[in-house]
């Protein structure tokens, strides 16, 4: 039998560390042919060109669609995905994929699945049922569903919602979370080794801060970046690694706060644009507690037992671990859950609770499906209506 081509698009570093172990199984099955599209921020030097990351980690990538994310208002980066439809159709039909493989919920994703879509390209879309009312990302994801014809969910919570969208049940496949396989899967540094890499002495306890503009929001996301820098005066005795903030529309405003914060802070602050899977997963793994709004601080932080404080709407709705704090993005608040969070106590309370994202494996299970998948069933979608009794429960 001739291998399947199976095609997985990625535009974010973030995504791009979730998607690298199912890469990597895919690649090894002589059943299955990896091509990669490479978009988005991968290839813009503002966020740190990190298709560099994807080359050193020895991928082929087979198309660069480069979708021009100098601007970040929301009209330019609705440009972009416009131009991630084009760019993205011209790469699929030059490459002619079985299946096209898609993570998440942002734009550049919800543009591929676009271009798949009118390609008459089966998806295969990860993540997908998931909640988050903080951001437009939540209707990029469930649109995504509605284009997809294989979904692999990170709980069972979320494939019962992928049903109710009016996906057959035989389709969804609950794998976990494929960031999990990090943990299992990946050499992580030592605290010694990503001690140097932030520049920080190894005694010297730190908080991993990512915050991301929060897009459904109307208040301005500079008062969220301003309420947790004033919060950071409690934490004199940490130092701030802040990471790089992501491409949506109103990054730039966050990202020239914290660049002021740094400078003005050198002997307490930290910022890196993009510190690689490895780097971040081990920084997160050391760290005193996670503080922002990224899905890493809600998935893979509970997963090693560090804390996270999870700021304002953005991830609202995502299962909780109980080390989990939510609060309001305002100073008093933010304080507040940071004190609980570095508490014995609020550790002592939730050390035996279990992640509600499964445990490592994901990708070898999507391999595995994938590689058994009846393609030639997978255009014969159609809505599945859940039985009634289903419904009213």
């Amino acid at each position: 039998m001739q291998a399947r081509n199976i095609c997985v698009v990625t535009g974010t570093r973030a995504e791009y560390g979730l998607l690298y172990w199912l890469m990597r199984d895919i690649e090894s099955d002589p059943a299955l042919t990896l091509q990669l599209i490479v978009t988005g921020t991968h290839l813009e030097t503002k966020f740190d060109h990190t298709v560099d990351v994807i080359e050193a980690d020895e991928f082929q990538i087979d198309a660069r669609i480069p979708i021009e994310l100098s601007d970040d208002e929301s009209a330019a980066i609705a440009h972009s995905t416009g131009l991630a439809v084009s760019g993205i159709a011209k790469a699929f039909v030059n490459l002619c994929p079985d299946l096209v493989i898609l993570l998440g919920d942002r734009f550049e994703i919800l543009a591929a699945a676009t271009a798949a879509t009118i390609c008459n390209l089966p998806i295969a879309h990860i993540h997908g049922g998931e909640v988050t009312e903080g951001a437009i990302d939540d209707a990029m994801r469930h649109a995504i569903t509605k284009m997809s014809s294989v979904h692999f969910v990170a709980a069972e919570a979320y494939r019962n919602r992928v049903v109710q969208m009016g996906e057959h049940p035989d389709t969804v496949f609950t794998v976990g979370a494929p960031g999990l396989d990090h943990i299992a899967r990946t050499e992580l540094l030592g605290d010694v080794g990503i001690a140097k890499i932030l520049g920080i002495g190894t005694d010297l306890p730190y908080v991993l801060i990512t915050l991301h503009p929060t897009t459904r929001q109307k208040a301005p996301d500079e008062a969220e970046i301003e309420a947790l820098l004033e919060a950071l005066a409690c934490m004199q005795d940490h130092i701030a690694i802040f990471t790089g903030v992501n491409a949506d529309a109103g990054h730039d405003a966050i990202t020239k706060r914290i660049q002021t914060y740094v400078a003005d802070n050198p002997s307490r602050a930290r910022l890196f644009n993009s510190l690689g899977q490895v780097r971040y997963l081990s920084a997160m793994k050391y760290a005193a507690i996670v503080v922002g709004n990224s899905s890493s601080g809600i998935i893979e932080a509970p997963a090693f037992g560090v804390p996270t404080v999870n700021i304002g709407d953005r991830q609202k709705g995502r299962l909780r671990a109980a080390s989990i704090i939510d609060c309001a993005a305002k100073t008093e608040d933010i304080s507040r859950a940071m004190t609980t969070a570095l508490s014995k106590e609020f550790r002592d309370a939730y050390e035996d609770n279990l992640c509600p994202y499964g445990a490592p494996g994901a990708s070898t299970k999507m391999a595995l499906i994938i590689r058994d998948l009846d393609f030639g069933q997978l255009a014969q979608k159609s809505f599945y209506d859940s039985p009634p009794e289903r419904i009213a429960s």
